[in-house]
C-alpha cells in the first residue's frame, strides 16, 4: 500500500513554479464558474417560476453542449499548437461568455442566458482539456496524479468562492415572494422584480469577465514550458483507434462520465434537498433571508469539506496508492448516499454534505490513472475525460426528472448512487489488474 517511489518524485521544478501557479489559478476560476452556475438553478427557478426539469436545461447547456462539443476540437488545437494557446483560447471564451450576460439581461430571455452559458462553458472545456494534462506534463509522470490532485485542490476553493459570491450578490437579491405570490402579481409589478433579480445575476458575471481579462493578459506575457509536441501532424483516426482499443482507458472515461454526473447532481440539488428535508419553506427565517439563501449554507459547508479533503487526499498519496484511496472513497460515497435517500431532517443533510468529502479525489485520480501510459496519445486521450463531463448534463437532467416524477428529491439521489457503484467497480477492477 505504501508508494515510496511516488513520494520521492519532485512535484514541480523551480523553473516551472510561476507557470504552475498561473495554470493552477485556472482550476480556481473554473471552479468559481461551475458552482455559480449550480446556484443559478435555484435562482432561475425562483426568478422565472420553472420546474426542476426546465432549470436543468442550464446544466444541459453547460455540460452537454459546452463541455462535450468543445473538448475534442480543443485537444486537436492544443496538439497542433501548444498548451498555452489552448489556455488562452479557453480563457478568452470564458470571459466572452461572462460579458454576454449583459445583452441577455436586456432581452430577459432565458434561452439567451443559456447561450451565454454555452460559450462560457465551451471556454471551460478548452481550459480543462489544456490544463489537466499540462499539469501532469510539468514534471515526472510518476508524480503526475499527485501533482494534478494538488492543482485540483484549488478548484473547490474557487467553488466555495463561487457559492459565496452567488449567495451575497445573487441569492440575497432575490425577492422573497413565493411562486404562488408571483402568479398573483400584475405583470408590471412582476417585471420590476424580475429585472432587479436579473440585474444582480448580470452584474456579477460581467465583473468576473473583467477580472478574467486581467488573468488572460498575465498568462499571455508569461513564458510557459513547451511540454507539447507542437507542430506534430495530428493523426486523429489512428489515435482514436488506439484509445478505443484500450479497455482500461475506455472504462476510465465511463467512470469519469458517472463521476461528473454524480458530482453535479449531488451539488445541483443540495439546496433543494436541504430546503425539503429541513422544511425551510414553512418555518420562520431571519428577516430578509430566503429559504434558498439559508440552504446554500449547507452547500458551502459541503464545498469547504470537499476542498479540505482534496488537500488531505493529496498528502495521503505520498504513502497510499491513488487507486486504493479511490476504492475507499467510492465505497464511503455509496454509504452516505444511501443515508441521504432513506434519511430525513438533519441526518440526511449531514450525509449529503459528507458525500463531498469522498468525491474530492475522484476527478483528478480517475483522470490521472486514465491517461497514465498513453504517451503521445495523452492530449487526445485527455479530451475524452473532458468530454465525459457531459455526464453533468445527462445525469443531472435524469435526476431532475426523477424528482419531478416522484415528487421526492430524496428518491432522486438513487441516480448518483448508481454512479458511485460504477466508480467503485472501476476502482476495484483496476486495482486487481495492477496487482
Amino acid at each position: 500500500m505504501i508508494n515510496n517511489q511516488h513520494s520521492r518524485a519532485r512535484l514541480v521544478s523551480p523553473a516551472n513554479i510561476l507557470p504552475f501557479i498561473l495554470i493552477t489559478s485556472l482550476f480556481f476560476m473554473w471552479g468559481l464558474a461551475n458552482n455559480m452556475t449550480d446556484t443559478l438553478l435555484a435562482a432561475f427557478k425562483r426568478i422565472m417560476s420553472m420546474s426542476d426539469t426546465r432549470t436543468s436545461l442550464i446544466q444541459i447547456s453547460c455540460y452537454g453542449l459546452g463541455y462535450f462539443i468543445f473538448a475534442l476540437p480543443a485537444a486537436i488545437y492544443i496538439k497542433k499548437f501548444s498548451y498555452k494557446s489552448g489556455v488562452l483560447l479557453g480563457l478568452g471564451l470564458y470571459l466572452i461568455g461572462c460579458l454576454l450576460f449583459f445583452p441577455a439581461k436586456l432581452t430577459g430571455n432565458y434561452f439567451h442566458f443559456l447561450g451565454a452559458l454555452w460559450i462560457l462553458f465551451g471556454g471551460l472545456s478548452v481550459l480543462e482539456t489544456a490544463a489537466n494534462p499540462y499539469i501532469i506534463a510539468m514534471g515526472d509522470e510518476e508524480s503526475g496524479t499527485r501533482r494534478l490532485n494538488l492543482a485540483q485542490s484549488f478548484n473547490p476553493l474557487g467553488s466555495i468562492s463561487g457559492v459565496v459570491i452567488s449567495q451575497v450578490f445573487i441569492l440575497s437579491q432575490l425577492n422573497t415572494a413565493s411562486e404562488s405570490e408571483r402568479m398573483a402579481m400584475n405583470p408590471d409589478q412582476l417585471n420590476i422584480i424580475k429585472a432587479g433579480e436579473l440585474n444582480a445575476v448580470t452584474t456579477t458575471y460581467v465583473s468576473i469577465g473583467l477580472l478574467l481579462f486581467v488573468l488572460w493578459l498575465l498568462i499571455y506575457i508569461t513564458r510557459m514550458p513547451k511540454a507539447s509536441d507542437q507542430g506534430v501532424k495530428v493523426d486523429l483516426k489512428a489515435t482514436l483507434r488506439r484509445l478505443i482499443g484500450n479497455r482500461s482507458y475506455v472504462m476510465g472515461v465511463i467512470a469519469q462520465f458517472f463521476y461528473v454526473g454524480a458530482q453535479i447532481g449531488v451539488w445541483s440539488f443540495t439546496i433543494r434537498y436541504a430546503m425539503s428535508s429541513l422544511n425551510l419553506e414553512n418555518i420562520h427565517l431571519s428577516a430578509g433571508k430566503t429559504p434558498e439563501q439559508v440552504a446554500a449554507g449547507y452547500y458551502i459547508a459541503a464545498l469547504i469539506l470537499f476542498a479540505s479533503s482534496r488537500f488531505i487526499f493529496t498528502f495521503l498519496m505520498r504513502y497510499i496508492k491513488p487507486i486504493k484511496l479511490l476504492i475507499f472513497a467510492s465505497i464511503m460515497a455509496i454509504i452516505c448516499t444511501v443515508i441521504v435517500i432513506f434519511g430525513n431532517g438533519m441526518t440526511g443533510v449531514i450525509a449529503l454534505v459528507f458525500i463531498s468529502m469522498f468525491m474530492s479525489l475522484m476527478f483528478p485520480t480517475i483522470f490521472g490513472i486514465g491517461v497514465s501510459g498513453l504517451g503521445e496519445d495523452r492530449k487526445i486521450g485527455g479530451s475524452g475525460h473532458i468530454m465525459a463531463i457531459v455526464g453533468g448534463a445527462i445525469i443531472t437532467a435524469l435526476q431532475g426528472q426523477v424528482s419531478d416524477l416522484t415528487g421526492s428529491i430524496h428518491l432522486a439521489y438513487f441516480v448518483p448512487l448508481a454512479c458511485f457503484v460504477y466508480i467503485a467497480f472501476y476502482a476495484l477492477s483496476n486495482s486487481l489488474k495492477t496487482k
